[in-house]
Parts: structure tokens; C-alpha cells; sequence
């Protein structure tokens, strides 16, 4: 065991957010104390980013007319997902995919623009940026989950459309909408897998030694 290792109680709880923590769709009613907001943000602006770029920005979206927009376009992006899924179109609208009326707090996870200018880390793989935002994006969740908090991370809308409700400057983009807040209880599997959409694949499937290994 390293001496940096943190004792078993810390890395129990560790592991323990890690293992427990669901894309929610059901929330309940309640808020989030602003100093806990405050807490969950410093945790995303912790991740890391490739080159120190940190690209992330949060817009915070507080005006329920401006909720009921995004449920708009995201109700929009559900049918043409839909659509697009064909014979599983039914089976898919039963999915509850967002919980954007129902969570105490919702913000929008968008990349910053200006991004070409970052040239460290990125030359040959410029969506590190996406990797640095994602790593955000998780810290908040696992900092949720810690704090007994739901989230459910939306990916259903046109990014083009959302950029604009925003006023979003060219160059940025919305990557993630987020549902936060108090749940009655947490999913015991990933909901997709509750439901029957899919189940999740095995380590040992995706895991390799000294090259790509086709299975």
C-alpha cells in the first residue's frame, strides 16, 4: 500500500460513489442550498484539462421560462430520436429521458469558445477539450452522489439550438443539460438496464494486453 493512500474509510467512500452513482430522472421536490451548489461547481472546476485549458463554463438556468425552452427543444430532439430508432421508436418514447421539470436546479455544461487558440495537448486530438469538460462533468456528479444528490445528465437537444436560447458566443458549445437535486431514492442499476433498453457489458470485454483484440 502506498504511503499517499488515503485510510480504507476514505477510499470505501470512494469507491462507494463511484459504484453508486445513476443517471437520475426522478426527482422529488426540495432545493440545494447555494453553499452546496457552490461546492458541487469547485469540484468541476478541480477536473482536469489537457494543456490547463480548463474549457468548461456552467450557465445556471434559474428563470422557468427559460426551462420551459430547453424542455421544448429537448422534447423536440426525443421524437427525431424516435424516428430514427424505427421499430424501438415506441419502446424508446416510454423511456423517461430528462427530469427537467422536475429537479431543484438545472444548468447547461458548454465548452468556452476560443478553443483553436489551445494548441497544448490538442494538435493531434482537438477533442480533448470534450474529455477536459467531461471530467467536469463527472466530478459533479460524484460530488453529488456524496452529498445524497440526484443527477441525470441530458444529451437530447440540437447544440446549435440551445447555443442560440443562450446567447451562447460562435465558437461555443452546449454539451450536456444537467438535472440536479434531492431524489426519493436512487436507482439500484442503471435505469436503462431497469427498463430493459440494454444491459451493461462486462470489464473483462473491453480490457486488452499489447493490442486491439477482436472478441
Amino acid at each position: 500500500m502506498s504511503e499517499h493512500a488515503f485510510s480504507p474509510q476514505e477510499r470505501a467512500a470512494i469507491y462507494r460513489a463511484i459504484g453508486e452513482r445513476r443517471d437520475m430522472r426522478h426527482f422529488s421536490a426540495g432545493e440545494v442550498a447555494p453553499e452546496l451548489l457552490a461546492r458541487l461547481l469547485q469540484a468541476a472546476h478541480q477536473a482536469p484539462s489537457v494543456g490547463l485549458m480548463q474549457p468548461w463554463r456552467f450557465i445556471r438556468i434559474t428563470r422557468p421560462a427559460l426551462r420551459t425552452a430547453i424542455a421544448d427543444l429537448v422534447g423536440e430532439e426525443r421524437q427525431r430520436t424516435a424516428d430514427a430508432l424505427g421499430e424501438r421508436s415506441a419502446e424508446f418514447m416510454r423511456l423517461k429521458v430528462e427530469g427537467i421539470g422536475d429537479c431543484a436546479e438545472l444548468l447547461v455544461a458548454a465548452l468556452m469558445d476560443g478553443r483553436e487558440q489551445h494548441v497544448f495537448g490538442r494538435r493531434t486530438l482537438p477533442e480533448m477539450d470534450l474529455a477536459s469538460l467531461a471530467c467536469a462533468i463527472q466530478n459533479i456528479w460524484l460530488a453529488a452522489r456524496a452529498e445524497g444528490l440526484g443527477m441525470g445528465w441530458v444529451s437530447l437537444f440540437d447544440p446549435t439550438a440551445l447555443a442560440a436560447l443562450l446567447n451562447m458566443p460562435e465558437g461555443a458549445k452546449p454539451v450536456a443539460i444537467l438535472c440536479l437535486g434531492p431524489v426519493h431514492e436512487f436507482y439500484p442499476a442503471p435505469m436503462l438496464a431497469l427498463e430493459g433498453w440494454t444491459q451493461p457489458r462486462s470489464l473483462d470485454e473491453m480490457v486488452f494486453e499489447n493490442g486491439w483484440e477482436s472478441r
